[in-house]
């Protein structure tokens, strides 16, 4: 049993479900009636009219109603959206059993203790039949789904079968008058509109539940003396077919379970019991410790079953309905109906594989659980219940796809689960141990592991990496190593998802959702009320993952948003583009169409691609509250104001993002003092004095605007509010405007005027005014205030402003994208052509045509632009933009005392080139200080690197784009400015950024494509000097992050195979007298791992170079491999064409060269190093050398010393944390 909800209330007697909405009614002892939301957990509503223990209640299947039926002898019939009781129907005389609505007429039947079956039309209100017969209380009664027929069971041990045939005609056939009158006789004198059709005798005690089965003619009946009876029926009679034995307690409640052929009944024996009804054998039992079961309800559309008890009810499933699946590249593997299925995405094709064998145990859930896909070698993994957790292989032969047909013998182990880790081995966790056995495809054990947390579960994690769920972690464990990689807390996991890189990793628990990095480190979590069932990641990096009613996306970020509602639970499988493929819970495969651009709109917000924003704001249909809200708490309110009409909004907008033409313009159009009030504010932040004043002057803010004028120095104008202070008789105003205008007479005059003498005579003997004080002190008499004697007064005046009017100088800025027309910035793919034979060896060969279509065969590579434009962005997948720091540098200021007469220079401080140094040890840093010695031993240190001659151009472009050099005067010397890093104004002076590098490894990507492009091109020196350029610069690059080390690593590994590959294809053409040798380097450079298109050129050269040798079965060797590279359609006539000539002819010559024999190419000598033979590499490029070599410059990379002892590339600082 899967519970999905539970409840706790008082007994719970009726229980219905709503046919559409996740609701179910719940009618208790109490009198009260309880809708919840199930999928939700959350209680909807109550109602509570009724007098007494509610035990019937229904939803109607299709109207906003419910009926209830309970100990007050009354049925009501609801209307749960105006949560009222719509009317009540009167006549029954006893206790009221059960109520049912009919699903097609606007019946209700109900059963009741007085022993009668009454039969309602809810729309005129009126009992319209009475089914009299059972002689004890009536404990059920309900329609047949289909046809006319009413079932009862009652306390007199009979189950009747009634036929209201009758009464669907007199309802759906419009009566003449006859029939009128012999209907109204029939209703005087008891009617004969319901008939009993069957009596069904064969309980030993009192019968409590009676059902039909959906579609065939049985019956299933529960009773007091414990037993179920399943009872058929044909058109004249109905018999006993079995009896079903194991309750030990009175059945309450039994039904069919609408979609499998099982039988569920529940009883006061505190059980449900599953019956298989065609065996009519016990499958399982659920209990119950202290609560009695009472009733029981089917969902009418869905796999749901609900049962009422002592204290509460439980939502429940049988079975888990969600198919095993697992994707692999374009196709995913499912299991539907015991066959192992497959689909592929791209051609919307679905093929039956194999069948899978029934489990021999009869119970539930024993179906494939999980199912784990290893494509090498076409293997299947399924995992389930059975025998309390086991697995079966299967090996699927690779001709079987499609028919279906074949009858694999599966492998069989026990395990609680199992999942391919490798080519050919997968991995079985042993819980009882707690280690992980690792098999191969013979199901036998290739080694142990004892696992570092008590696992309950295992997923892949990678190849040779496993993830384990403990009870409230994840750890991935390299089982090569024994190492645990990454750990994290999560809630408990049911089901990951990676990502196509590997890169990042989704963890799905019912209602949570961690994102994670490859080391588990923590990215983001979402939690969700409902649900989660699946997900999958689209191709930009965001997570897509449905709950059971949303399809829903989350950022990398940790923002989620809906993307569309769903009516019926899926599981996503594939997400490309704007299609999300899923299984549904009946196992087809659906595409479902959504609209991507809300999440692609901020993901390009989240990744800074403003071209893409504002492209997406011309020409797509975004708005709404949502957006706004959205951009504005990201702190993009610019890009709001494209969006909005409404001026109050535009107003808040603006002023948040300091756009002050904008919010001037809304608030004319608002004209209401609070928006003036904030725009005066926001005026004064930007020191734009003429709005400030203008906002002001709007509010009638005076005290502000005389403030205002003041600081502005503004003189005119502050005598002017002295004025206005006047004519509004303000004198706290004309006190202040008098201050700020240093008017002593004004001020003395105006303390007059009001009374205040002392204050007067004080301000005037004060300020030099003798003819006013003796006149003030006349008048004051005795009252004369005592002024402080030998002290010196310092006048109250005005300070002078530093600045008169005008507003206040800004910064200058670059334009933001979002303030103008943003200008298409197109950038031009750079296709890759292949050249028409260039330089690559590539001449006509004299071949015998078989076919007999031309007789010289005109062999040339040529490859559609296309398809090497594809193969180019393949390259780019590094995805690194070029930072644009801000140009300008912070001009400090010098702070000078005016006090002090003595200026005092300032100590001089740590050269920022000599911090550099210090910080790090990264030998790009010290280039950049200029310590090119110590930048050199750290390079010989940790590369090997001892010829530093290549590395000088480097050296000085590197120290000198890291400073910039500022000319003060003529005859003083240039000043030398380090460029630091992401700097910017609020930096803080006293902490120092590292450089900024010339080198990027964004500048790598671009590089590399274009010595692609030349070794396309044929031109073998030029390229060779390019992909030595980049390998000269890789030990001054810089990185942030340890993905980005991981990134460089891989590329020196690139570049090396082309370096060693175009310096033996460089040596092939200068020998023209040893044609063996010429053979011999052609096929070393095949051994390279080249991309495709150049894989296929060389393989080309090679093919020819051999067959022009003689060299047959070398050559026929070559041309399998060709056309196992999807050539051009000239590649691949020509390499047919020499494998047949080719086909049963031996070597002329004998080659140093052995396909069958895995091997690497010395880098000195050019000849190959078969595996078991010993060797030594460069310490920078990886190169490997016959062991001669030993202490001689690296001919590769040209830089490190063969064999020297190197403690490895050290390009980021992460590495060194």
């Amino acid at each position: 049993m899967l519970t999905k909800f539970e409840t706790k209330s008082n007994r719970v007697k009726g229980l219905s479900f709503h046919s559409k909405r996740p609701w179910i009614l719940a009618s208790l002892h109490s009198g009260v009636i309880q809708l919840w939301d199930y999928r939700m957990g959350t209680l909807i509503d109550r109602f509570d009219e009724h007098d007494g223990p509610v035990r019937g209640v229904h939803f109607h299947k299709s109207q906003p109603l419910f009926v209830s039926g309970g100990d007050d002898y009354k049925i009501k019939v609801w209307n749960y959206k105006t949560h009222r009781c719509l009317f009540t129907l009167l006549g029954h005389l006893d206790y009221i059993r059960t109520v049912q609505f009919h699903d097609e007429y606007p019946w209700i039947v109900s059963a009741s203790d007085d022993q009668t079956i009454r039969i309602w039309n809810w729309q005129s209100r009126t009992c319209i039949s009475v089914l009299t017969g059972h002689n004890h209380y009536v404990m059920c009664a309900s329609f047949h789904p289909k046809e006319d027929l009413v079932v009862s069971a009652s306390l007199d041990q009979t189950v009747r079968v009634w036929d209201i045939g009758a009464l669907r005609k007199k309802t759906v056939s419009p009566a003449d008058d006859i029939l009128r009158l012999s209907q109204m006789n029939t209703d005087l004198f008891g009617g004969v509109d319901a008939v009993v059709k069957y009596v069904l005798e064969g309980h030993d005690r009192g019968v409590n539940w009676a059902s039909f089965h959906p579609s065939l003619p049985l019956i299933v009946s529960g009773a007091d003396d414990r037993q179920l009876k399943l009872w058929r029926m044909n058109d004249t009679k109905a018999w006993e077919v079995d009896t079903l034995r194991g309750h030990m307690n009175n059945v309450s409640c039994v039904m069919f379970h609408a979609k499998q052929d099982i039988i569920v009944s529940n009883s006061e024996d505190k059980s449900i019991r599953i019956w298989d009804a065609t065996k009519r054998t016990g499958i399982q039992t659920f209990r119950r410790e202290h609560d009695r079961f009472w009733i029981l309800a089917a969902h009418p559309e869905m796999n749901l079953l609900a049962a009422g008890h002592d204290s509460g009810l439980i939502v429940f499933k049988l079975e888990r309905e969600r198919p095993a699946f697992s994707v692999s590249g374009d196709t995913l593997y499912y299991v539907k109906d015991r066959f192992l299925r497959f689909y592929e995405f791209s051609a919307h094709k679905d093929n039956q594989v194999v069948p899978i064998r029934r489990p021999g145990s009869v119970s539930l859930n024993q179906g494939p659980r999980t199912l784990s896909y290893g494509p090498t070698e076409n293997a299947v993994l399924l995992c389930s219940d059975v025998d309390g957790g086991s697995y079966e292989l299967y090996i699927v032969p690779k001709d079987s796809a499609g028919r279906g047909d074949c009858v694999l013998e599966a492998r069989k182990g026990s395990g609680a689960s199992a999942v391919f880790i490798a080519r050919n081995r997968f991995a079985v966790l042993d819980k009882s141990n707690n280690q992980a056995l690792v098999k191969n495809l013979k199901n036998e054990i290739v080694k142990k592991s004892s696992l570092p947390v008590a696992t309950d579960a295992i997923f892949y994690a990678g190849t040779g990496n496993l993830l384990c769920r403990a009870e409230d972690r994840v750890v991935i464990f390299d089982l090569q190593q024994r190492l645990v990689l990454g750990e994290l807390q999560t809630p408990s996991v049911k089901y990951v998802v990676w990502s196509s890189d590997m890169e990042s990793v989704a963890l799905l628990s019912k209602h949570a959702i961690v994102i994670a990095s490859k080391k588990l480190t923590h990215r983001c979590m979402l939690h969700e009320t409902i649900r989660v069932k699946s997900g999958a990641w689209d191709e930009n990096g965001v997570f897509i993952y449905t709950t059971l009613n949303h399809i829903k996306y989350c950022l990398p970020n940790g923002d989620s948003g809906i993307v569309r509602t769903i009516d019926v639970p899926i599981y996503i499988t594939n997400v490309s583009g704007s299609s999300i493929y899923c299984l549904d819970r009946d196992g087809k495969n659906r595409v479902i169409s959504i609209d991507a651009t809300e999440y692609i709109f901020k993901l390009a917000l989240l990744r800074k691609r403003y071209d893409h924003v504002m492209s997406m704001i011309r020409h797509s249909q975004l708005c709404g509250q949502a957006v706004i809200a959205y951009l504005q708490q990201k702190g993009f309110p610019e890009v709001a104001l494209h969006f909005v009409k409404d001026e109050r909004t535009r107003f808040n907008l603006a002023l948040e993002s300091g756009n002050i033409q904008i919010a001037v313009a809304s608030a004319k159009e608002i004209d209401e003092k609070d928006y003036w009030y904030r725009l005066g504010i926001e005026a004064l932040r930007q020191g734009n004095t003429s709005i400030m004043e203008y906002a002001y002057q709007k509010t009638k803010n005076f005290e502000r605007l005389s403030f205002l004028y003041l600081v502005t120095g503004n003189m005119e104008k502050l005598s002017k509010m002295l004025r206005i202070a006047e004519i509004k008789n303000d004198v706290m105003g004309q006190f202040h405007n008098a201050m700020y205008l240093g008017d002593v007479q004004e001020r003395v005059t105006i303390l007059e005027r009001t009374g205040h003498l002392p204050l007067a005579y004080v301000t005037a003997a004060t300020h030099g005014l003798a003819e006013v004080a003796d006149r003030l002190a006349a008048e004051l008499g005795d009252n004369v205030p005592s002024v402080p004697e030998g002290k010196v007064s310092s006048l109250l005046m005005p300070p002078q402003p530093l600045m008169c009017s005008g507003d206040w100088p800004l910064l200058r800025v670059m334009r933001g994208i979002f303030e103008g027309e943003l200008e298409n910035l197109g950038r031009a793919g750079h296709e890759e052509e292949e050249a028409t034979g260039a330089d690559w060896g590539d001449e006509d060969l004299d071949i015998v045509d078989v076919e007999g279509l031309i007789p010289n065969g005109d062999i040339v590579a040529e490859v559609e632009d296309g398809e090497a434009h594809e193969e180019n962005d393949e390259e780019g997948g590094w995805d690194l933009e070029e930072l644009e720091l801000p140009p300008d540098m912070e001009t400090p200021k010098a702070s000078t005392n005016a006090r002090s007469p003595l200026f005092v220079a300032p100590t001089p401080g740590m050269p920022v080139s000599q911090i550099w140094v210090q910080k790090s040890s990264l030998a790009g840093d010290h280039v950049a200080a200029g310590n090119f010695d110590t930048a050199m031993r750290l390079l010989s240190r940790q590369l090997g690197i001892k010829n530093f001659a290549p590395l000088k151009p480097s050296f000085v472009d590197l120290y000198e784009g890291s400073h910039t050099y500022l000319r003060a005067f003529p005859t003083a010397p240039v000043i030398l400015i380090a460029v630091e890093k992401g700097w910017t104004e609020s930096a803080s002076p006293n902490v120092r950024g590292p450089p900024e590098l010339v080198f990027k490894f964004s500048q790598m990507d671009e590089k590399l494509k274009a010595a692609y492009r030349v070794t396309t091109e044929g031109k073998f020196p030029e390229a060779l000097r390019q992909f030595l350029g980049i390998l000269h610069t890789i030990p001054l690059l810089v990185v942030d992050s340890r993905r980005e080390v991981d990134e460089v690593k891989e590329l020196i590994e690139i570049v090396r195979e082309y370096v060693l590959g175009l310096k033996m294809e460089v040596q092939r053409k200068e020998i023209k007298d040893d044609a063996i040798r010429q053979q011999e380097l052609a096929a070393y450079f095949t051994n390279c791992k080249l991309q495709k298109i150049h894989m296929r050129l060389v393989l080309a050269s090679a093919m020819s170079s051999c067959y022009r040798g003689g060299n047959f079965a070398t050559a026929a060797n070559f041309a399998r491999m060709l056309l196992e590279n999807s050539p051009t359609e000239a590649q691949s006539k020509k390499a047919r064409q020499v494998l047949q000539a080719c086909s049963d002819k031996k070597d002329t010559n004998q080659l140093n060269y052995d396909y069958r024999n895995p091997f690497v190419v010395c880098g000195a000598t050019f000849v190959p190093i078969y595996r078991g033979q010993k060797d030594i590499c460069c310490p920078y490029c990886g190169a490997r050398f016959v062991p001669a070599t030993e202490g001689q410059i690296c001919a590769v990379c040209e830089l490190a010393v063969v064999g020297a002892d190197a403690s490895g590339l050290l390009c980021s600082p992460m590495q060194t944390r």
